[in-house]
């Protein structure tokens, strides 16, 4: 099956739009390497196009996308952590001063999970597997009540990353010197608005607000 034609249209168009128009800082950042403001950990939906929706330039953010958006506990055994290893080297290779978990409206890992896998619906397979990060979840009931509960799987989702990434000891020790900055951003695909999680009150926010 060949690749498809919207696909090489596309690649042209890029070309001759954009690479030829800011050809400058894709030289500058071939010879000179990436420094990104913030790693972005992001749901690997579709719908969910990272660089739009906080309308960054090239080279500016270190994204990492999965099923789910999710981050998985620090662990030393086994061979293949391609999130934590990604964490790493954003961490220590990067030093980005920033790491953001954003999670998004109607994913479908999330809901997913809490129509099946939770329950054992169907066998798991790999996707099932990995969506087990979500057990034991700390859902809000006031977020059930205010977002309904899909959203506020999302937002216990968010949390749970957060909690995760502070299991990696240079993840700890970097947010603890103030060399790190964790967050977490929901994303609404309806609306395009961002909610922030709020360090201090634990709560998600507008982005106005917080």
């Amino acid at each position: 099956m060949p690749l498809p034609k919207t696909l090489i249209d596309g690649h042209w168009r890029f070309r001759r739009n954009v690479h030829a128009a800011d050809r400058g800082r894709y030289l500058q950042l071939a010879e000179l390497g990436q420094a990104p403001a913030a790693m972005i950990i992001a749901c690997c939906d579709a719908r969910v196009d990272v660089s739009a929706v906080f309308d960054s330039e090239p080279g500016a953010l270190f994204i990492l996308r999965n099923v789910a958006n999710l981050v998985p506990p620090f662990e030393a055994g086994g061979k293949y952590h391609g999130t934590s290893a990604a964490i790493e080297f954003a961490a220590m290779n990067l030093k980005v001063p920033n790491i953001i978990v954003l999670g998004h409206s109607h994913c479908g890992g999330v809901n997913a999970y809490r129509q099946s896998v939770r329950d054992h619906v169907h066998e798991r397979g790999f996707i099932g597997s990995w969506l087990t990060l979500l057990d034991n979840l700390d859902v809000e009931e006031s977020e059930i009540f205010t977002y309904g509960d899909e959203m506020a799987f999302e937002l216990a989702a968010i949390r749970s990353s957060l909690t995760n990434m502070r299991s990696f000891p240079f993840i700890k020790e970097r947010e603890g010197e103030g060399l790190l900055g964790l967050h977490g951003l929901h994303f609404d695909l309806a609306s395009g608005e961002l909610l922030a999680l709020d360090q201090e009150s634990g709560r998600f926010l507008a982005l106005s607000e917080t």
